[in-house]
């Protein structure tokens, strides 16, 4: 049976619905994707479009889940390029939330909510956070950034659905964050994987006992991650750690969870259609082969996306799992099928810093990024070659040059750099000489 505690609250949920019969739950899903696809052919002109070239009907046209496959996929690109609002499917005067991505597109992609996407959203989160184990005992420390990213005001909802106590400390001061977390008795952490490792690492030089803490969980997402590190938090931290999915785009979090098994998280199926397809062909692969997740939104109104290529490899299994849920369950995502780097969460297209540098001497130098992990924090440090339009005898210019290509490419990015000027000859090269744009050194420790 599913552990799921019932709460009275007047907008919670069915537990019974995520041990739902398949064929329930594949014909609750055509009926939701129906809604949806007449809600986005009537209301957004890009569906629209979209449809008509291919001579689709959602009224005609949709018969089984899988007529879902002739329609063409949803980029990040196309999201970017709507900026601010053309793909919403109300009119303004009905979204109550906005919220954007992180990452470097031209444009943010900017997402919306009505009343009953929030409803929905805090809905989902509290399915997934119980799932994980969280009560209306816990008290739950959310170290997510409150902003215009969706992770923080999305765990924060769904934590208060269930009734938990939330503490909304943010990101960053991870010294006041070990206070909190020891003064106020903290059961649950939220956080990344790698901040809760650097959590540990400030615990031991403060020689701060995690022994002595309340902390029974851990419950992370925001970047790509191990089973190693998973063991490492659990070892460092005496709590269990579970691994969940959110992609802005879709909803935020709440998209997908583990349970206190952690044999993959399961996807919320009666609310997202998820297939995994083979990112150079879009042709779905076997379950248990790695592809591309794909999502489409069934419940979502402000904001519906149909088969969004999230650019995250995963996979998908259908085998049971122990706590009973019938809800198929992905893996954990094992790295991007494009160019985008995670660093802190934070989605960065390499092509667009080169946009940033270009603009500030009117040429595009020759650049490369690099993450690199020093303990166990994430950094960014771009190396960009010395040209003629960036050298300087005084030293004082050239720092003056540095500083200003790091706030500019902080504003953008919303993360802070390191700038390293270096030889054109000193940037790694693939075999036909091209600069590499992305190097990721932490594979390599």
């Amino acid at each position: 049976m599913v552990r799921i505690s019932r709460w009275h609250h007047d907008h919670i949920w069915d537990p019974t619905h995520e041990c739902m019969d398949p064929e329930q739950l594949r014909q609750l899903q055509l009926e939701r994707l129906q809604a949806t696809l007449n809600r986005v052919y009537k209301n957004v002109a890009f569906y629209k479009k979209r449809f008509r070239e291919i001579g689709f009907v959602p009224e005609d046209d949709l018969i089984d889940l899988d007529d879902i496959k002739r329609l063409p996929f949803t980029s990040s690109e196309d999201v970017s390029n709507s900026y601010p609002y053309e793909m919403f499917a109300v009119p303004l005067r009905e979204v109550v939330r906005v919220h954007s991505s992180s990452g470097t597109m031209v444009n943010p992609r900017v997402v919306g909510y009505t009343r009953q996407d929030l409803k929905t959203w805090s809905n989902l989160v509290a399915r997934i956070l119980t799932s994980a184990g969280v009560t209306a005992d816990d008290v739950i420390q959310i170290t997510f950034g409150y902003g215009m990213l969706t992770g923080g005001l999305g765990i924060h909802y769904g934590a208060e659905l269930i009734g938990a106590s939330v503490l909304p400390t943010s990101t960053g001061r991870t010294e006041r964050q070990i206070k909190i977390m020891k003064d106020f008795r903290t059961t649950v952490l939220v956080s990344t994987p790698s901040y809760a490792l650097v959590i540990a690492d400030r615990m031991d030089e403060l020689g701060v006992d995690p022994k002595t803490l309340s902390l029974k969980y851990v419950v992370c997402a925001g970047e790509p991650w191990t089973e190693e590190m998973r063991q490492e938090i659990q070892e460092r931290l005496f709590a269990l750690v579970t691994d969940n999915y959110g992609i802005s785009e879709v909803m935020g979090p709440g998209v997908a969870g583990e349970c206190l098994e952690r044999a993959g998280m399961h996807v919320q199926e009666d609310h997202f259609l998820a297939e995994v397809i083979d990112p150079s062909s879009g042709e779905p692969v076997p379950p248990g082969e790695l592809g591309e997740l794909v999502l489409t939104t069934l419940t979502k109104e402000a904001f519906p996306v149909i088969r969004y290529r999230t650019g995250d490899l995963c996979r998908i299994i259908e085998t049971p799992c122990a706590c009973g849920r019938t809800f198929r369950r992905i893996s954990r995502i094992e790295g991007r099928s494009d160019q985008v780097v995670v660093i802190k969460g934070v989605n960065i297209v390499p092509e667009r810093i080169g946009d940033v540098l270009e603009k500030i001497k009117g040429e595009r130098p020759p650049y490369q990024l690099v993450a690199i992990r020093e303990g166990h924090e994430d950094h960014l440090e771009i190396r960009i070659a010395i040209t003629e339009a960036l050298f300087y005898d005084k030293m004082r210019e050239q720092r003056a040059l540095v500083d200003v290509m790091r706030q500019k490419v902080a504003n953008f990015i919303g993360i802070t750099p390191r700038i390293r000027l270096i030889e054109n000859r000193s940037l790694r090269r693939d075999e036909k000489g091209n600069v590499i744009l992305f190097i990721d050194e932490r594979k390599l420790q």
